[in-house]
């Protein structure tokens, strides 16, 4: 009976330790730092996935866009917080409980703010679009070198109408290469309606293959394609076999498509070959309860083995970074 008694003690100790133990880590190449009030006056309600918002000629279709987010279809929907503190707390609520570590982006005013809040899990970076007001090449290079940004990007130039080879962005393409700096470009899908939200935005613009010309002008450039080029898949894949230094995130497309549609887009990926080079990313504006959805549709998918699911969920990002042993091993607790 003693030895009895010695062995359940011993095997719930065990249990005890191991429940203590930290999830393994996740990193969020896709983040955003922003106001409450960046996507419209909260409260602003998000279904998963969007539901089809149809169009018709007698309304605008901010108003109608705008009324998809203030009354909601669906019976779960995920809210927005009411004030800059509360997204950013739940946010990094959110993060602290799943272990994730985030390429978090937006105005340097936000990002410091949230890099405050928690140095370790906040990796640094800028949202940028070409404009008059945008930071100057000179600018991006002193943060970088100051260590202010870590990533250059998101790159929104897409919601301007601006192709990645555009003239005017060229200077910023030469400085990122030559620093190392890796940068983040949105290719891919925007929200229903972007051409009547944005009036230079084209769905034209989702093709990868866009990205070409700067891929061989700078084939040192380290890049990923935000939301991996949905849907618009043919496109990705020629770009990804043809430039072997290319990765994809799955930001945005891991929760607003239907799951099916997001599974399909990526085992074609990964069946493709490019398991190695997909990043986990939840777009998260705000709404801090999509990551957790986010990353459901990665561990929910079938076709992928654990070990493709932590390459998505955390090691493709670490290489891709550069992380370097200490900080994998900080990250795993180690």
């Amino acid at each position: 009976m003693g030895r009895l008694s010695t062995l359940f003690l011993i095997a719930m100790l065990g249990g005890s330790v191991a429940a203590q133990q930290p999830p393994l880590p996740i990193i969020d190449v896709h983040l955003h730092a922003e106001a409450a009030d960046a996507q419209g006056p909260p409260p602003l309600g998000m279904c998963t996935p969007l539901p089809d918002m149809i169009g018709d000629s007698t309304r605008p279709w901010p108003v109608v866009f705008m009324e998809a987010f203030k009354k909601p279809s669906c019976k779960d929907p995920v809210w927005s917080p009411m004030s800059d503190d509360a997204l950013m707390n739940e946010t990094l609520s959110v993060m602290r409980r799943r272990n994730i570590y985030g390429i978090v982006n937006g105005s340097m005013k936000f990002v410091q703010q949230w890099r405050q809040a928690d140095p370790q899990r906040v990796i640094p970076a800028i949202q940028f679009e070409l404009s008059p007001n945008s930071p100057s090449v000179e600018e991006i290079a002193r943060l970088h070198e100051n260590k202010d940004i870590a990533v250059f990007g998101e790159i929104a130039n897409q919601y301007i109408g601006v192709v990645p080879s555009d003239p005017s962005f060229e200077p910023y393409l030469a400085m990122a290469e030559r620093r190392g700096l890796p940068i983040g470009i949105h290719i891919g899908t925007g929200p229903p309606g972007a051409p009547y939200l944005f009036p230079k935005y084209r769905a034209s613009l989702h093709s990868a293959l866009l990205l070409e010309e700067v891929l061989v002008r700078h084939p040192k450039l380290r890049i990923y394609v935000m939301h991996a080029g949905w849907p618009m898949l043919d496109d990705m894949l020629a770009v990804m076999w043809a430039h072997p230094q290319v990765y994809v995130d799955t930001g945005a497309i891991d929760y607003a498509l239907p799951r099916a549609e997001f599974h399909r887009y990526l085992q074609r990926i990964v069946e493709a070959g490019f398991g190695k080079r997909v990043m986990f990313g939840s777009d998260q504006m705000v709404w801090p309860g999509v990551i957790e959805r986010a990353i459901a549709s990665i561990e929910s998918a079938a076709f992928l083995s654990d070990g493709q699911k932590r390459d998505i969920l955390y090691n493709n990002a670490a290489r891709f970074l550069q992380l370097s042993e200490q900080d994998v091993a900080r990250h795993h607790g180690r």
